[in-house]
C-alpha cells in the first residue's frame, strides 16, 4: 500500500507540472494580443459585430430533471443519507477503483457511485429495485421494454463521452416521466429482474444513431410483412381415364415477348433501387460520426437460462428492440451490473461486441467487485499435480476459509418499491401522445380515451426520405363501440379498409370500399359464426354482387348476381322503392350427400329477361361428365288460343344415364314450376342483399359520426352509471348509520323491546310501559342520591380524622372543597334536569299523547296513582346545612319497595 500511494503522489505532481505548463501557454496568446497594433483590433470589432448578427436557433430538448424541480424534504430518509453497509460498500468501491485504475491506466474510470438527486454518493447496484408489476401486461420483457420506451422521455447525456455524474432513483424517473440511457435502463432492469429475467444493467459505448435514439435510417417494424408459410397442395394423382386438355392456340412469340418486356420493366425497376441504394450509401458514408466508438450509451443485457431465454441478447431501452449480442450498434462494454454484484470487462473490444462470452463467473474475463457473486466461477481443468501434499491442501483450504470472511453481501437497495398506478399505466406517453419517425414512416401513439374517436396508434408510410409524400395510413382504434379495431386508408388507389372486432351489430368484420355512397365497388367479409344465413363475403359493383356463403341448411355456397339498368334514374339510397333490375342470377350448391348426384344441383344460373333456367348437376365420382338440364318458359298460345303450359321443346336435358320418369311432361313440368318459385325466392334474397347493404352503410355512417366510445363497468372514474350507483349505495348506508346512532340513544328502546317493532301499542300496553319508564327513572334517582350521600359522609369522617391530627396545620381547605361540590350538587337538583330531558324527547311526547284520556287531559304527574299503588314522589332539593352537621331529609313519598337507611336523605 505504501508504494502504491508514493506512485499515486508522484501521479498528481506530474498533473500538476502539465497544468502549470498549460496555465504559461494559455497567457501568451493574452499578452501578444494586447501588442496587437489598432488596426487588427478595428478588424476584430467588425469579425464580432457580424457574428452577433447572425442568429443561431436552438433545437428544444426535453428539459433535465434537476433539485430545482425535486422537493429533496419530501424524499424518504434513504435517499438523504447512507447506512453504515453502504458507507462500507463506497469505502470498498473506492478501493477497487484505485486498483483498476493503477492496473489499467489506460482504461476510463469506472461507473461505481454517481449521485443521487438529494446530491448523496449511492451504489449503482443499490439503485435497482426488482418489481414485479401488478399488470399482466408487464410480465414478458417486450411488453416490459414497450412500457418503458412509451412512458419515458429521452434526455440526452450532458456529456457524450462520458457517464452522467448522477443517477436518479426509478421512482423519481416515473415520476418526471423523462430521463437518460441510464435511467432507462435502471427502470428496464428493475422491472425485468422482477420478472424472473437474468437481466443486467451496461454501461458501454453505442453508434450515433444508438444513443440519439435516431431511427430515421431503420424500418419500422409494423411495415415489415411476415412471411406466409405456403402449405404445398397435396398433387392429386391422375386418373387412368381423363379428358385431354384443350391445344393452346396463343402464340408463343406473343408470349415470349411479353416475357421480354416484363423482364426489362423489372430489370428497369431493380436497376432504379441499387441506384437508389447506393445514393443513399454514399449519403450515409458522407455523414461519418467523428465521435464513432466513443460515444456513452447504456443498455440491458438478458442472459439465457431463466424465463426459458434460448440466447443472450440485448435490449435498447430507448426504442424497446431487442438486438443480437453479434449487433454493429453496440461498440463495446466497460461494465456491466445487477442488484447483487458488479463485473468489469476486461476483454478487448476491438471488434465492438462481437466476440464478448458472457460468461461471469470466469475471473479472467469479467472481474467482479464481491465476492458473494452468486454466478459459479467456471470448472477447474482436471491438471493438478498429483505430487500435492497434504499441506498444500491445508493451505488452500485456509485460503479459502478466509475468501469467505472477507466476502460482503450487497446491502438492500434504498429505492422505495416502484409502484404505476392504472392511470399512469393505461396513458403510458408523456402528456398521452408520443411521435417516433422512422425511414420512410411515422409512428404516432395517443393514450386510450385521449381522442373522442378512440384512436390509439397511427402509421404513416412515405414514398421518399423526405417524408413529403403519403403512401398509405394505418390507424389503430380502441373501446370503440362499433368495434373498429383498424383502417387501412391507400392514397394512391383511394382504397380503405377497415377491420372489426366480434360483436358489430351486423357481424362484419371487414369492410373495403372507395366511396361510402351505394352501388359503388366494396367488399364485406363477415364473422359467418355470428349470422344466421352463414354469410362470409360479399362483393359489390355497380352491375353485379357477388355473396359466399358457408354451412348452411340448403348447400348454398355461391350466388352472383348481375344487375342492368334503371329504366328511370332516382336517388342511389332508394333501392326498395326502385331496385335495380336483375339480369341474371348464378347459385353454387355443394354436395348433399343425401341425395343421388345426378338428382343434386351443383349450378344453377337464371336468366330473367329470357325467362331460361339452367342446371348443372354434380358429377360422380366414376364419371367424367355431369348431367345438365335447361328450362324455357313460354308465353305464346296455341291455335286455339290456349296458353301453352308445357311442351317437349321447352326442356332441353343431358343425361349420363338417362331414366324414364325424368322424360315425362309432367316431372318436367312439376320441376319447372319449383325452379320458377325458387327464382322468386332468390330475387327476394338478393333484394334483401342490397337493403342490408343500405342498411350497413347508414349504420356505418352514424357510427362514424358519433364515434361512442365504450366503457368498462370496472372504470369507476369514467363509467357514469357505475359512479351514480356507487354515491347511491354511500348515502344509503350513511343514512342507515345515522338510524343506528339514534336508536342507540332512544330512551324507550329498553322499555319497547319486548314488543314487536313497527306495531302499534294499545292503550294497556303504553300505559305500562310508561309506568316501568318512571319506576325505573326514579330507581336511578334514588340510587344516585344514596351515592351522593355515602360520599358525603366518608368525607366527612376523613376530615374529622384529619382535624385531630392536623389541628394545628390549615391542610383542611381540600375536604372543605369537596364537601362543598357534592353539598352544591345535592341543592342544584340535577334529577329535575334528568326529568325535563326525559320529557323533552319525542317518543316521549309520542307516550304521553297515547296515554291521554279520550274524555280530556291527562292528569297531572302528582293526582296520578303509580303501577304499585303509591302516591307519585313529589321529591324537593335538599335544604342546606352547616359544615359538618348531619343532613335532615324532607317529606317525600317513597315506593313500598324502597328502604333507605337513616342517612339517606332526598
Amino acid at each position: 500500500m505504501e508504494v502504491l500511494k508514493e506512485k499515486v503522489e508522484e501521479e498528481e505532481e506530474a498533473e500538476r507540472e502539465e497544468a502549470a505548463k498549460r496555465g504559461k501557454k494559455m497567457m501568451r496568446p493574452v499578452e501578444m494580443w494586447r501588442e496587437e497594433p489598432p488596426m487588427m483590433q478595428e478588424m476584430l470589432r467588425d469579425l464580432e459585430k457580424k457574428l452577433s448578427e447572425i442568429e443561431i436557433v436552438i433545437p428544444e430538448q426535453p428539459s433535465i430533471i434537476t433539485k430545482d424541480t425535486i422537493d429533496i424534504s419530501k424524499l424518504p430518509l434513504s435517499y438523504q443519507s447512507n447506512t453504515l453497509k453502504e458507507e462500507h460498500l463506497l469505502e470498498v468501491a473506492d478501493n477497487f477503483a484505485r486498483q483498476y485504475s493503477h492496473l489499467c491506466p489506460d482504461r476510463v474510470p469506472l461507473f461505481l457511485h454517481p449521485l443521487n438527486e438529494c446530491g448523496v454518493p449511492k451504489f449503482v447496484s443499490t439503485t435497482i429495485r426488482p418489481t414485479l408489476m401488478p399488470y399482466p401486461e408487464l410480465y414478458n420483457w417486450d411488453s416490459c421494454a414497450q412500457f418503458v420506451s412509451d412512458f419515458l422521455s429521452m434526455v440526452p447525456l450532458p456529456d457524450p463521452l462520458q457517464p452522467p455524474s448522477h443517477l436518479y432513483s426509478s421512482t423519481t424517473v416515473l415520476k418526471h416521466q423523462k430521463g437518460n440511457c441510464f435511467d432507462f435502463s435502471t427502470l428496464l432492469c428493475s422491472m425485468l429482474i422482477g420478472a424472473g429475467y437474468d437481466a443486467y444493467c451496461v454501461n458501454g459505448y453505442g453508434s450515433q444513431d444508438l444513443c440519439h435514439m435516431d431511427l430515421t435510417r431503420d424500418v419500422c417494424p409494423l411495415t415489415m410483412k411476415h412471411k406466409e408459410v405456403v402449405q404445398e397442395e397435396e398433387k392429386v394423382p391422375p386418373k387412368k381415364y381423363t379428358i385431354k386438355p384443350p391445344r393452346d392456340l396463343n402464340s408463343r412469340f406473343e408470349q415470349e415477348q411479353e416475357m421480354k418486356k416484363q423482364e426489362e420493366l423489372q430489370g428497369e425497376e431493380e436497376r432504379r433501387r441499387k441506384e437508389e441504394e447506393q445514393r443513399l450509401l454514399e449519403v450515409e458514408k458522407a455523414k461519418t460520426d467523428p465521435l464513432h466508438g466513443l460515444r456513452v450509451h447504456s443498455w440491458v443485457l438478458v442472459l439465457s437460462g431463466k424465463r426459458e431465454v434460448p440466447e443472450s441478447f440485448y435490449i435498447d431501452p430507448f426504442t424497446a428492440r431487442s438486438y443480437s449480442t453479434q449487433d454493429d450498434h453496440f461498440l463495446g462494454i466497460e461494465s456491466l451490473w445487477n442488484h447483487k454484484n458488479y463485473w468489469v470487462n476486461m476483454q478487448d473490444c476491438w471488434n465492438g461486441c462481437k466476440d464478448l462470452v458472457f460468461d461471469l463467473g470466469d475471473p479472467v474475463r469479467w472481474e467482479y467487485l464481491l465476492l458473494g457473486t452468486d454466478k459459479a466461477p467456471l470448472s477447474v481443468a482436471e491438471e493438478e499435480d498429483d505430487a500435492m501434499n497434504d499441506d498444500d491442501n491445508d493451505d488452500v483450504e485456509n485460503l479459502g476459509k478466509e475468501d469467505e470472511d472477507k466476502s460482503f453481501d450487497m446491502p438492500s437497495s434504498w429505492v422505495e418499491q416502484i409502484e404505476i398506478s392504472p392511470e399512469a399505466f393505461e396513458t403510458r406517453c408523456p402528456n398521452g401522445k408520443k411521435v417516433i419517425q422512422y425511414k420512410r414512416a411515422k409512428l404516432e401513439k395517443w393514450a386510450p380515451y385521449l381522442n373522442s374517436n378512440g384512436l390509439v396508434c397511427r402509421l404513416t408510410t412515405y414514398e421518399d426520405l423526405e417524408c413529403t409524400m403519403t403512401l398509405e395510413i394505418k390507424e389503430w382504434f380502441q373501446n370503440r363501440e362499433d368495434t373498429l379495431q383498424l383502417r387501412h386508408i391507400n392514397k394512391s388507389t383511394g382504397l380503405n379498409i377497415d377491420y372489426f372486432k366480434p360483436g358489430h351489430p351486423q357481424a362484419l368484420r371487414v369492410h373495403a370500399y372507395k366511396s361510402m355512397q351505394p352501388e359503388m365497388d366494396r367488399v364485406m367479409e363477415f364473422y359467418e359464426t355470428a349470422r344466421v344465413d352463414g354469410l362470409i363475403k360479399r362483393e359489390e359493383t355497380p352491375k353485379t354482387m357477388t355473396e359466399y356463403y358457408r354451412g348452411r341448411s340448403d348447400f348454398l355456397s355461391y350466388r352472383h348476381v348481375d344487375f342492368g339498368d334503371r329504366v328511370k334514374k332516382l336517388a342511389l339510397n332508394s333501392a326498395e322503392s326502385n331496385p335495380r333490375p336483375m339480369v341474371k342470377i348464378t347459385e353454387r350448391f355443394s354436395r348433399n350427400p343425401e341425395k343421388p348426384a345426378d338428382e343434386d344441383v351443383a349450378e344453377r344460373v337464371f336468366l330473367i329477361p329470357e325467362e331460361r333456367t339452367q342446371l348443372r348437376y354434380h358429377c360422380r365420382d366414376d364419371h367424367i361428365t355431369a348431367s345438365r338440364r335447361e328450362f324455357l318458359r313460354r308465353t305464346e298460345v296455341d291455335s286455339k288460343g290456349n296458353k301453352i303450359i308445357m311442351t317437349p321443346d321447352m326442356c332441353i336435358n343431358f343425361e349420363v344415364e338417362p331414366v324414364e320418369h325424368t322424360k315425362k311432361l309432367l316431372y318436367q313440368y312439376e320441376a319447372m314450376m319449383k325452379l320458377k318459385n325458387e327464382e322468386k325466392l332468390s330475387r327476394h334474397q338478393a333484394w334483401e342483399s342490397e337493403l342490408e347493404v343500405l342498411e350497413i352503410l347508414k349504420l356505418r355512417e352514424e357510427e362514424e359520426g358519433a364515434h361512442t366510445l365504450t366503457i368498462s363497468i370496472y372504470d369507476t372514474k369514467r363509467n357514469e352509471k357505475s359512479k351514480e350507483y356507487r354515491e347511491a349505495m354511500e348515502h344509503v348506508m350513511h343514512e342507515e348509520h345515522l338510524r343506528q346512532v339514534e336508536a342507540q340513544l332512544d330512551y324507550l328502546a329498553p322499555f319497547l323491546a319486548p314488543f314487536p317493532p313497527g306495531e302499534k301499542l294499545t292503550h294497556w300496553q303504553a300505559v305500562q310501559v310508561r309506568d316501568e319508564c318512571l319506576s325505573d327513572f326514579k330507581q336511578r334517582l334514588i340510587d344516585k342520591a344514596n351515592l351522593i350521600q355515602a360520599r358525603f359522609e366518608k368525607e366527612t369522617q376523613e376530615l374529622q380524622k384529619q382535624q385531630q391530627w392536623y389541628q394545628e396545620n390549615q391542610v383542611t381547605l381540600t375536604a372543605v372543597f369537596r364537601m362543598r361540590i357534592l353539598e352544591q350538587r345535592l341543592n342544584r337538583g340535577e334529577y329535575l334536569a334528568l326529568e325535563e330531558k326525559l320529557t323533552r324527547t319525542h317518543a316521549w311526547g309520542v307516550l304521553e299523547s297515547f296515554v291521554m284520556t279520550p274524555h280530556g287531559p291527562r292528569q297531572s304527574c302528582q293526582e296520578q296513582e303509580p303501577a304499585h299503588g303509591l302516591p307519585l314522589c313529589s321529591l324537593q332539593p335538599a335544604r342546606t346545612v352547616p359544615w359538618g352537621a348531619r343532613p335532615h331529609c324532607h317529606t317525600t313519598f317513597l315506593p313500598a319497595r324502597c328502604s333507605l337507611p337513616s342517612q339517606t336523605f332526598l
